[in-house]
């Protein structure tokens, strides 16, 4: 008996072998036709998925940690590198950590050692009550990681907490070219699939109708159109979410103005240039005018430190003085003939910007909440050219509400805040012990109105 006849005898006796065979290739076409689209359609959703883990460590790091701190510097907050070996291995516990992360306050009062670090950098870290322990050990792993690696050797250096957009490059050029092979891997199986089963109908006199066209095939584009639905709208999702914001926002400012030289070195009062803060909506821009009350007799710069704009390029600050004066329409040296009411407002690019539909108020928070500049703008005594350092999102400012504490009026101590004196029932509860502490949330700092028109 010959190799290739038993599977003939398994045969039924109405059916041949061609035809078993090509009613067979017609089946398992279909079948590998639906296999290969659903393969690619999930190594597609998989490539992607891979880009939104929610569990990358640097992602994380650079969202929730990098606006205040670093891997390798203190900055507003302390160095993260090497963490977990301070306090004596205390934060190699991840649920002792998660308790500090997820409500510093509480943790501190308890706490010595992050007593010190508020004492140290003047301000309590922000609370991420949203934060997973999965996540925390995720940041946790690309901290040690980067730090491990050294200055330059990981992806976070010591002069910057940003991601490296040369490595995230990188990786999505990796993922679509990946996406392209598994896609052209697909098509032609599919191809060399039909190729097969059109030889197999000829071979048998079989007349088929001819294949067709892509752009006419509803598997294609149904494939296609999920595709398109899923991309676009994970990108039409990122964009609205972050409409709008403009966090680190640096633009070019027609004078080099040093804050790092005036508020730091210098120590001039933020208010002596925005005074309006403490009683208006509005900080305002101090006037040309203003900046003259110093510069009428400063009009040279010589014993301050270098400057240099972001690029590196070292500024010639009697040259930025020399264009103040022009401005203000003022001769140095014949400073008895100006006119002030000559001068000219200086085109200062504002750079912190709300939605119209926002609401407010530096005087609420300055003067009422006792807010410190620092807590929204962060260090602007260290910065030559001023950026946007905060978000400024909506759930960055119900974060704030939810975790300050409102600094009520003590009658025996005489100390804090007569504003909220007319809050009786919290007094009252604070000195019942009903409650420990309150917060903003709880005199209406979360409702709609307050902020939205």
């Amino acid at each position: 008996m010959c190799f290739y006849s038993i599977p003939v005898l398994l045969l039924p006796t109405n059916c041949t072998l061609s035809t078993f065979f090509r009613s067979t290739a017609s089946m398992i076409s279909e079948k590998y036709i639906y296999q290969k689209l659903s393969l690619c359609f999930f190594v597609f959703i998989a490539v992607l998925n891979i880009d939104l883990s929610a569990q990358d460590g640097k992602i994380l790091f650079n969202s929730k940690c990098a606006s205040c701190h670093n891997v390798f510097k203190n900055t507003t907050g302390p160095a993260l590198g090497g963490f977990q070996e301070r306090e004596n291995g205390k934060w190699t516990d991840t649920k002792e950590l998660l308790k500090w992360v997820k409500n510093p306050p509480a943790y501190m009062e308890h706490d010595a050692y992050t007593k010190g670090l508020k004492a140290q950098f003047g301000s309590i870290m922000q609370s991420f009550s949203d934060i997973t322990e999965p996540e925390l050990v995720a940041i946790a792993s690309y901290v040690n990681t980067t730090f491990q690696k050294g200055p330059g050797g990981g992806t976070t250096t010591a002069t910057s907490s940003e991601p490296n957009e040369e490595t995230d490059g990188r990786n999505a050029i990796l993922f679509g070219i990946i996406s392209l092979i598994m896609a052209v891997i697909a098509m032609i199986l599919m191809q060399v699939n039909s190729n097969l089963k059109k030889l197999s109908d000829d071979v048998e006199g079989v007349l088929r109708p001819e294949p067709t066209p892509f752009y006419k095939n509803k598997i294609y584009i149904s494939v296609v159109a999920i595709a398109f639905f899923v991309v676009g709208g994970f990108y039409v999702t990122k964009g609205a979410i972050g409409f709008g914001r403009q966090k680190e926002y640096q633009p070019h400012q027609p004078i080099f103005y040093s804050h790092k030289v005036h508020a730091g070195i210098n120590q001039i009062n933020c208010l002596y240039c925005h005074g309006n803060a403490m009683e208006s909506k509005h900080a305002t821009i101090p006037s040309t005018n203003v900046c003259m009350n110093c510069h009428k007799a400063i009009t040279s710069y010589e014993k301050g430190p270098k400057l240099f704009d972001e690029e590196g390029k070292e500024i010639n600050g009697t040259a930025e003085i020399a264009k103040l004066h022009k401005y203000a329409r003022f001769d140095p040296k014949n400073p008895a003939a100006w006119d002030p009411s000559k001068a000219q407002p200086i085109s200062w690019v504002k750079i912190h910007n709300l939605p119209d539909h926002v609401y407010f108020n530096h005087s609420q928070h300055i003067k009422a909440g006792n807010v410190q500049c620092q807590t929204c703008h962060g260090e602007i005594t260290k910065m030559d050219e001023v950026f946007q350092f905060s978000e400024l999102s909506m759930s960055w400012c119900i974060n704030c509400h939810r975790d300050t504490k409102v600094n009520f009026y003590d009658e025996e101590k005489g100390t804090g805040n007569k504003f909220y004196s007319i809050y009786e029932k919290f007094h009252n509860d604070l000195k019942s012990g009903k409650m420990d502490s309150v917060t903003v949330k709880d005199i209406g700092g979360l409702e709609c109105q307050k902020c939205h028109y």
